[in-house]
């Protein structure tokens, strides 16, 4: 385990160093691993550190509300970008095109906003994971092989690159940060686009937040999950009334993990699954069909995609 008081003063003098005097751009999502970066490179750099939010149009219900009043205390700048990242997703079906799209999509979004700030540099959490999974051809994290070839930042500052979720969280115990974002349950940097299969469209989003917050709802309290969530498999057939219909078929993931490289499915029981599958399709016209995912890590990834 990672010694959390020294790693916080060696990560503190690395950001000073690595940013010098310019100005840093950094992106915050509201998660352990970005807001842990914030915490340091505030303690490193003060206010020549600029936090930005980008709402992707991608995320959870609520998030965006959610993020502008847990860093009500801090400049926190909020960009809505959801038009321009469904528009660079339009036709894409292939899972690793989506993450390289939404990886550029971000990057051109900090560039932007730096340009207007003067800033050179780009902060981001990522983490070893990140790289392991990018690195290793399992998928391409957007902060990392998701990431264009070409950015107009003189430079990439990754305080966390070499370390694991739960060595993350503890830093942030040591750091005092709230339990709430202490113990968040992860969510990934391409939000829902990767609990979509095939292409994203406005509607699939719409349709997966929804059954999503009532997975969240339903699970987070009760089993306190490494992860828990719905994804968007595709159509099939149902019947509601006495029509038939061809509707959405979403899948329940609920696993524990200790560092995200393997993951165990939570055993729900039988009741409460049902509970959750007759919420999603009444609560949700065009979901025809609810299932749940029972396979670990490995063979299968956390995500969908």
């Amino acid at each position: 385990m990672v010694n959390t008081q020294k790693f916080i003063s060696q990560s503190i003098e690395e950001i000073k160093t690595a940013a010098s005097t310019e100005k840093v751009v950094m992106a915050l999502s509201g998660g352990v691993d970005s807001s842990v970066c914030a915490v340091l490179a505030a303690r490193a750099i003060g206010d020549r550190l600029i936090p930005i939010y980008i709402d992707t149009g991608l995320m959870r219900k609520g998030e965006t509300d959610r993020i502008r009043a847990l860093f009500s205390d801090i400049h926190l700048q909020i960009v809505e970008a959801g038009d321009e990242f469904l528009a660079s997703l339009k036709g894409i079906t292939d899972p690793e095109a989506k993450r390289k799209a939404i990886g550029e999509r971000f990057i051109r979004c900090f560039e932007r906003e730096a340009k207007k700030q003067g800033a050179k540099c780009l902060l981001q959490g990522t983490i070893y994971p990140d790289r392991i999974e990018s690195e290793g051809g399992i998928k391409s994290h957007h902060n990392v092989g998701g990431m264009p070839l070409h950015m107009e930042f003189s430079k990439v500052i990754e305080p966390l690159r070499d370390l694991y979720k739960d060595e993350v969280r503890d830093v942030a115990g040591a750091l005092g940060m709230p339990k709430e974002i202490q113990h968040r349950m992860p969510f990934p940097g391409p939000g829902l686009a990767v609990r979509v299969l095939g292409e994203v469209t406005r509607e699939k989003v719409e349709v997966i937040r929804e059954a999503n917050w009532i997975v969240e709802e339903e699970l987070v309290e009760e089993y306190h999950p490494w992860q828990c969530f719905a994804a968007l498999l595709g159509l099939g057939t149902g019947v509601k009334g006495d029509n038939r219909i061809h509707g959405w078929i979403v899948a329940i993931r609920a696993v524990n993990s200790r560092d995200g490289m393997t993951a165990d499915p939570i055993n729900i029981p039988f009741d409460h699954l049902t509970k959750i599958g007759s919420r999603i399709s009444a609560e949700i016209p065009s979901v025809s069909r609810v299932v749940y995912d029972i396979t670990a890590k490995p063979p299968a990834t956390i995500e969908y995609e």
